[in-house]
């Protein structure tokens, strides 16, 4: 039973290294079952006792996904705060593919998103992502202005390039759209954020967590799709943008060693 009750993506990290460590100890099978009607809580309607994970993810018994690997998968929970070009993406990923593939709801979401804000070309995309206020607690962050000089360094060599903003940090959203004031979009009606505090959007909006943190998933499951990403700093949220996307081509990030090259 998966049992751990903290934010979202850091629930489907824990989720994922249990499941991945079954595989290990258990001579390379899958688990039957994976329960985690005891993680997530903050996400559950009141009144809820069902695993809320299948609001979210399609039902693994339904994927067609073969996992047949037969050498021990590297991943642990906390390689959310290493160089994600250093995550094993080949043998991880067949994992995130079967136990974390969005389920329709969350699919029709991500049309949803894409149809309203004219999202077509992502290869003309560069997400400008920082997940700030309490996460300075467990991790550094970096300046605001080292995420626009990164950001400039993409714009001169695209010079059409978009700038998605995403942030639960209302000065960042707003210092980047007084930066790039003419190409940049962002999600207005389906993200939360506040103004900077050592505090969680979940926690201060907590009774919106349900119907946000759907959107949420659909959004990171959209960055991870864009030609770039640059992260102002390490965390599950920004591990999961690298999961989903396969790779950690054309991904910067801050860590505590500073930038990834």
């Amino acid at each position: 039973m998966v049992g751990h009750n903290h934010g979202f993506f850091s629930n489907s990290s824990v989720r994922l290294h249990q499941i991945i460590q079954y595989f290990n100890n258990n001579k390379f099978t899958l688990p039957e079952t994976v329960d985690s009607s005891q993680s997530y809580l903050k996400y559950k309607k009141s009144g809820n006792d069902d695993d809320v994970t299948f609001d979210y993810f399609t039902h693994y018994h339904k994927s067609n996904i073969q996992i047949t690997s037969d050498i021990i998968v590297d991943y642990d929970e906390n390689y959310q705060y290493n160089d994600y070009k250093t995550l094993d993406h080949k043998h991880i990923c067949p994992f995130v593919k079967k136990y974390f593939t969005p389920s329709i709801p969350i699919q029709e979401k991500i049309v949803e998103i894409e149809n309203k804000y004219k999202i077509i070309d992502y290869n003309n995309i560069c997400v400008l992502f920082y997940r700030g206020n309490d996460k300075i607690i467990e991790s550094p962050l970096c300046d605001y202005e080292d995420i626009i000089q990164r950001a400039n360094d993409i714009l001169r060599e695209n010079s059409g390039i978009q700038f998605l903003i995403q942030s639960d940090e209302t000065e960042f959203i707003e210092k980047m759209q007084q930066t790039f004031p003419s190409n940049y979009f962002c999600f207005h009606d389906e993200i939360r954020h506040m103004n900077k505090q050592r505090d969680s959007v979940d926690s201060v909006f907590a009774d919106k967590n349900h119907h946000f943190s759907k959107y949420y998933l659909a959004i990171t499951i959209i960055m991870s799709k864009c030609k770039y990403v640059i992260c102002g700093s390490t965390g599950n949220c920004s591990i999961w943008i690298s999961l989903y996307r396969g790779n950690a081509t054309n991904f910067l990030q801050y860590m505590k060693s500073g930038w990834s090259s």
